[in-house]
């Protein structure tokens, strides 16, 4: 397995002391978390990109989430999400990421018929998304996430996943974690077209970000994955090598 870590336990921290970690800590890969200081407005704009040498790490990126939703009904708020992951890939191509990560939205009321129909608006979002790669050459893929068991987000339900996938042709990243969430768990891990995973562990109910061990995920679901990106909130050498053994 190739693994790294997500830059969301290295967050304000300047990209040569980010590079040199994995590097020091023989990390083969890293997830770049494109908010704050490393949004994708701000880094396009910024001269340093052409100071930035990633040596032989693998790039994956997750693209800005916070106060997004590429499923929302409000029309202003879904094409400035769709913009800002579009200026993502933007940044992913010209940084030479693999893949872009995505979260598939999010329902604002608990009900059946409004979550069917705002999985369309997923579905459009993303063929939206995919519509610009072609029209600028890039060339970066595009996964959607699996969400936490919570009725809000969409994407907490492999049916749902393996429905936007199959509608889009997109890729899939797996967040263990979330998957963890939810009773058909290993179901997860049957999709097609996944990409690469988010690792980290739990107790079954929140989403807590644990180190591989501390919480009930089946360990053996994990031989299958190839490339693996371990998300915990703080990078502590006691936390990163329990879950990199």
């Amino acid at each position: 397995m190739k693994l790294g870590f997500s830059t969301l336990s290295q967050f304000m921290k300047p990209w040569n002391e980010i590079i040199k970690t994995a590097l020091n800590d023989n990390f083969q890969l890293i997830e770049i978390l494109a908010e704050g200081p490393c949004h994708p407005d701000k880094l396009l704009e910024s001269n340093d990109l052409d100071n930035i040498d990633f040596h032989d790490l693998k790039l994956y990126m997750h693209a800005p989430s916070i106060d997004l939703n590429i499923a929302s009904v409000n029309l202003g708020i879904r094409r400035e999400s769709v913009r800002q992951t579009q200026q993502s890939l933007k940044l992913a191509q010209k940084l030479g990421v693999d893949t872009v990560t995505i979260h598939p939205g999010l329902i604002g009321r608990n009900d059946e018929r409004i979550r069917e129909y705002i999985i369309e608006h997923t579905i459009e979002s993303i063929k939206s998304c995919q519509e610009y790669m072609d029209e600028n050459s890039i060339s970066v893929k595009l996964a959607i996430e699996n969400m936490p068991n919570r009725f809000r987000y969409i994407g907490s339900r492999v049916e749902e996943i393996e429905y936007i996938q199959e509608n889009t042709d997109c890729y899939i990243t797996i967040d263990t974690g979330h998957a963890n969430t939810c009773h058909d768990c290993a179901e997860f891990f049957k999709l097609n077209n996944i990409e690469y995973y988010h690792i980290h562990d739990n107790c079954g109910k929140k989403d807590s970000h644990l180190a591989l061990g501390e919480g009930n995920l089946d360990l053996d679901l994990l031989k299958k994955v190839e490339n693996g990106v371990l998300e915990l909130n703080s990078y502590k050498s006691s936390k990163i090598k329990k879950s990199n053994t």
